[in-house]
């Protein structure tokens, strides 16, 4: 007996066989419907919203430009994802039993912004790079200074200058540091120079996964860096500089004569953006007590004056009965905090995080403005859309992710069922109250602290491990204290009245200095970690993202990429041997946390790359003075034992000729031989050979003997315009 759904139809023969291929496939599209409808349906439960999850894949689409290696692989990846759009949205209009228009649209969208992103920050690197020089230099130039920077803590002045190229004609933007004692007031931004440079290429990097200096000086469009040589003419001089710089280095200047010390330079840092007269101690100590973020205008300094615009346009407007009945107070503060956000922003030299941060507030204010809750996931999602539009190459810069992660991980945990319960209004007293916003600050320093390590650690290859705890006392001291005295003693200097008042910011400032000296040298305040590989950090992206934007218990499946990209990470292998793309600095990991150097350079630069990636605490062994070496004027010789096996390293240590045949008899004992020049073909070592004509090639070597695996540079940089130079 049919059923009303089959129709009948005649048995045996080519019907009977038509009638069970139509039954196969309207099953296969009936649970393929059903598939889709329960998908779709699961999506609006979850509470999916589309608008955070759009910026995520627009970020995915620039961080795969970042990671193809040339133009096809580029145009096929717009291309790809604009025909699955354009395939997909065909195929499921034209089949109406799959009518999850959700998942179906979210799908095709998905595309076009990834295609969006690939295509964006293509454009913006062929409009704003720069190919660097083709080697060092010494030059006579004439040039015109945009940008002058005082670093009185490094003693010198350095300055952006726009230069002619005098075989090209091309016109360069390039970099110099000019020495604290040859440079004048009339170096300023607008002069004519005429000066005697030495001039280098921007540096690429020196190891696998250290900073990428090309590469940012590509997106800044400078071709060369360099350094003075003699004194300096100038040939025109300016008094049309910049307002705002000039209102820049007057305060400044103000503020540290009003405000001597470390004090002075952290308190011009917030007043001016100004960071050239911090301390390399200073510094050091806010990095490793996690306070880093407190040294650079960012979030955090401009939505605290925007706060504090806000707070008082309405409390003083307020006083106004006849304004107050006649305009909506929200919308003349909000007018009033962004004035004071923009001022601040230009005034602090407007970096791009700076304004980033200024772009995330103003939307903040539009919605306070409108009557929504400004903070919400889609207001964090549709400020970081706008900054990527505009600098899509600040998304692999540590400042955006670091920004981004953070106000992430507190609008996510603000907004999760149990917080709200916790911080809702209650019967209580003023203790129980404080006491509960206080646990609730040290929560939140823990839950970014958590968030910020993976970025940390993949970039810097450090972290402070207490960086949670001196936050919850260094944020809210900055935020109320320190930041209002600066403004108020700034304001109080028009009368000659802020004496006083920089005596007590001065005071707070040494707190909070104490506080980051006093965490940074506490016993394992600082953790260090060799080379994240970009699968963990993607894991762990990719765990952050899913637990930040999913609401429910569906959110902790991002603990699953986390815990892998946690095991990932612990089980990454220290590397055997580090070296660097000249040849010249080689660091090699010996048992009980032991660091050996070829080399023991003058440069701070050198030695910290070498530790950082071999995560080592202690400072690097001259390796003519390990016992197991045999060093002579030219060659050090090393015997290690890695992977039930003894290696022989031999390594040059000058650039003196040495007899080729007595070089080759000693290639032929070695079996990893490591020089900063040109090797003949007659030296052949057992394994590699890391000379010159290889190292031009690759870049910088990180090697695992153990493994007998090799990372180099050059995979990480394919054919962008930073690495073109090179010989591929």
């Amino acid at each position: 007996m049919a059923t009303p759904l089959m129709p009948i139809v005649p048995t045996g023969g080519s019907a009977d066989q038509g009638h069970v291929a139509a039954q196969r496939t309207w099953r296969r599209k009936a649970k393929l419907s059903s598939a889709a409808l329960y998908f779709d349906d699961a999506l609006q439960r979850a509470g999916f919203d589309r608008a955070p999850w759009l910026t995520v894949f627009f970020a995915a689409g620039i961080g795969i430009w970042f990671l193809l290696a040339n133009p096809w692989q580029w145009a096929a990846a717009i291309g790809g994802s604009l025909l699955t759009a354009l395939g997909f949205s065909h195929i499921l209009r034209e089949r109406p039993f799959f009518d999850a228009q959700m998942l179906r649209r979210s799908v095709v969208t998905i595309c076009l912004v990834l295609a969006l992103g690939i295509a964006i920050v293509w454009a913006r690197s062929e409009i704003v790079g720069q190919a660097s020089i083709d080697r060092p230099a010494v030059e006579m130039i004439e040039g015109f200074v945009l940008e002058r920077e005082d670093q009185p803590a490094r003693d010198r002045v350095r300055l952006v200058m726009a230069i002619r190229d005098a075989d090209s004609g091309i016109a360069r933007k390039i970099r110099i540091n000019v020495p604290r004692a040859k440079a004048s007031s009339q170096m300023i931004e607008g002069a004519i120079l005429r000066m005697r440079v030495r001039l280098m290429p921007p540096a690429e990097p020196m190891l696998p996964g250290s900073y990428n200096f090309a590469r940012a000086a590509w997106f800044n469009g400078l071709s060369a860096t360099g350094s003075l040589l003699g004194e300096t003419e100038v040939i025109e001089a300016s008094d049309k500089s910049g307002a705002i710089a000039r209102v820049q280095r007057v305060l400044s200047l103000h503020v540290r004569n009003e405000l001597a010390g470390s004090p002075g330079t952290i308190a011009a840092a917030f007043a001016s953006g100004d960071r050239g007269g911090i301390t390399q101690a200073d510094e050091d100590a806010m990095r490793d007590a996690g306070l880093t973020h407190l040294l650079s205008i960012s979030g955090l300094h401009v939505s605290a004056v925007i706060a504090a615009a806000y707070f008082l346009a309405m409390k003083l407007l307020a006083l106004w009965p006849a304004l107050v009945l006649r305009i909506r107070l929200p919308i003349v503060a909000a007018a009033v905090g962004a004035l004071a956000g923009i001022g601040y922003t230009l005034l602090t030299g407007a970096e791009v995080p700076t304004v980033r941060s200024c772009v995330g507030a103003l939307l903040v204010l539009i919605a306070l403005a409108l009557g929504r809750d400004a903070l919400t996931l889609r207001m964090v999602a549709v400020a970081a859309f706008v900054v990527l539009l505009l600098w899509p190459e600040a998304l692999i810069g540590p400042s955006f992710q670091m920004s981004f992660a953070a106000v992430l991980a507190i609008v996510a945990l603000h907004n999760c069922a149990p917080v709200r319960a916790f911080l809702a209004p209650r019967d209580e007293g003023r203790f129980a109250w404080l006491a509960r916003r206080g646990v609730m600050l040290l929560l939140t320093g823990l839950v970014i602290e958590i968030a910020l390590m993976p970025i940390v650690l993949f970039h810097f290859h450090r972290a402070g491990v207490y960086g949670a705890f001196a936050n919850v006392v260094a944020i809210p001291l900055v935020t109320f204290v320190s930041m209002p005295l600066i403004a108020l003693a700034l304001f109080l200097d028009l009368f000659g009245l802020g004496a006083p008042i920089w005596w007590l910011a001065g005071k707070s400032l040494e707190l909070m200095l104490a506080i980051a000296h006093w965490t940074a040298d506490q016993p394992g305040a600082v953790k260090l970690m060799p080379q994240m590989g970009y699968g963990t950090f993607a894991l762990f992206l990719a765990g952050g993202l899913w637990l930040a934007l999913w609401r429910g218990r569906v959110r902790l499946l991002g603990m699953i990429p986390a815990a892998v990209a946690t095991l990932m990470l612990l089980a990454t292998p220290v590397p055997d041997l580090l070296i660097s793309g000249d040849g010249r600095h080689v660091g090699i990991t010996m048992p009980g946390d032991h660091l050996l150097s070829l080399r023991q350079s003058r440069s701070d630069y050198a030695k910290d790359n070498l530790r950082e990636l071999a995560g080592a605490a202690s400072e690097p062994i001259a390796l003519n003075e390990w016992p197991g070496a045999r060093c002579s004027t030219e060659f050090c010789v090393l015997n290690i034992k890695r992977g039930n096996r003894n290696w022989v390293l031999l390594m040059t240590r000058n650039d003196q000729r040495v007899e080729e045949r007595a070089l080759a008899a000693a290639c032929e004992k070695s079996d990893i031989v490591i020089a900063d020049r040109w090797l003949p073909a007659s030296c052949n070592p057992s394994w590699l050979k890391a000379d010159r004509n290889l190292l031009e090639q690759t870049g910088g070597l990180s090697i695992s003997l153990a493994a007998r695996e090799i990372t180099t540079v050059a995979e990480a940089q394919g054919q962008h315009g930073w690495w073109s130079a090179h010989s591929q």
